[in-house]
């Protein structure tokens, strides 16, 4: 079992079906978003109180994983 699949949810009535932490309605998208706009993990967790550190590697760890099996490497 990977890290993140015990904290990444998905459920299709909840936005969208999109990849969520922990049935919350933030998704690995809004996180990734928040850092993108350069946001550290300190005020992520300000802003939303409900989060952990683990919460945000995980959706880290998702994205990579989604992008490494999206895209895989060829020999």
């Amino acid at each position: 079992m990977l890290a993140f699949q015990k904290i990444i949810t998905i459920e299709p009535g909840k936005r969208g079906g999109r990849p969520c932490i922990r049935g919350m309605r933030i998704t690995v998208g809004d996180i990734l978003g928040w850092l993108a706009a350069g946001m550290n993990f300190s005020e992520i967790l300000a802003d939303y109180p409900d989060l952990t550190e683990e919460d945000i590697r995980a959706a880290l760890s998702f994205a990579a994983e989604r992008e490494t099996r999206s895209h895989p490497v060829s020999a």
